[in-house]
């Protein structure tokens, strides 16, 4: 980068690639950037002021995880925890009766119509939401275009006062959300402008009633693709996790003794699940945060457990 000290002009900088070509990067305006020209907001940054000479944005946290995306991560935690717990739990119930090959019949029917019920259950829980959500959507526009500008800067300000912005700020950002859902050349029809076709893709995400959707109902469209992967997601957990607390049945035939295997091998994946659970979340702060998402999905899978098993057998005594 080099830069003018009379103008403050900033010009891009050339740096060969590692195939020794020549990449022209962005050029940077420091924030207090003035001359002919004024420099977009999100070009300027305070990186030469900076005595390590490094931007904001690329500074590490000592927590530097990459978190999965939280619907992905609830949809493998509810396929995976119930399928550790719903088998395990009855294959521990069924073991009371003595017969490996009984238990293994039992929770392979049982594991494939859970898989089943799992994933449609999911599939039928996303299309509610987005259903709910189109609903909303119809209903807020509707609100939108029969509603005055000072209503609408009510609403606003509901929105952004709470969190420290000034009624003043929140009439300017109600205009400019207002101007931008009845801009007439995003309402165009009829056009062959790729720039107006652009315009009419994004219509319905910009504008008042996405803002109020988005930041005061808190919802987002939930889009097709995800629908089913949700359901496809948590059937598969569900099966994934299902079937371990059934291998030893397969190879021991003594259901008492599977059983104990069967503790152990869940066990242990209950343990891992949980702890890997707590680092993908980011609830495990260290060590002591790790150990607990372990030790607490270890207890939820051995209650269900232990309290299958109690049942059967008092059941079969009685």
């Amino acid at each position: 980068m080099a830069s003018d000290s009379d103008s403050n002009d900033t010009v891009a900088v050339s740096l060969p690639n590692r195939e020794g070509n020549m990449n022209t990067k962005p050029p940077v305006w420091p924030l207090d950037a003035s001359g002919t020209l004024t420099p977009p907001l999100l070009t300027r940054c305070d990186r030469d002021g900076r005595e390590d000479g490094i931007c904001c944005k690329d500074l590490k946290d000592e927590d530097n995880r990459t978190l999965i995306d939280p619907d992905v991560v609830r949809d493998v935690v509810i396929g995976l925890s119930d399928g550790l717990t719903v088998p395990f739990a009855l294959a521990a119930g069924l073991s009371s009766l003595g017969a490996s090959r009984l238990v293994v019949a039992g929770g392979i029917a049982e594991l494939i119509a859970g898989a089943i019920s799992m994933g449609i259950g999911g599939f039928l829980a996303s299309s509610a939401e987005r259903d709910h959500y189109h609903f909303m959507r119809r209903h807020t526009s509707a609100r939108v275009q029969r509603s005055c500008i000072g209503e609408m800067e009510r609403e606003v300000c509901a929105v952004l006062v709470p969190v420290g912005v000034d009624e003043q700020t929140c009439q300017a950002v109600t205009k400019c959300l207002r101007d931008a859902e009845f801009d007439p050349e995003v309402d165009a029809n009829g056009s062959s402008s790729d720039e107006e076709a652009q315009l009419l893709r994004w219509k319905d995400q910009v504008g008042l009633t996405p803002f109020l959707l988005k930041f005061g109902e808190g919802m987002e469209e939930i889009s097709k693709r995800r629908v089913y992967m949700s359901a496809l997601t948590i059937g598969f957990g569900y099966l994934v996790g299902g079937i371990i607390p059934l291998i030893p049945y397969f190879f021991v035939s003594e259901a008492h003794v599977a059983l104990v295997y069967s503790s152990i091998v869940t066990g242990i994946v209950l343990l891992i699940f949980g702890a890997v659970k707590a680092r993908v979340t980011g609830a495990g702060q260290g060590a002591g945060g790790y150990i607990w998402g372990a030790v607490s999905t270890l207890l939820v899978g051995g209650t269900a457990a232990a309290a299958a098993y109690a049942l059967v057998a008092w059941l079969e005594d009685s």
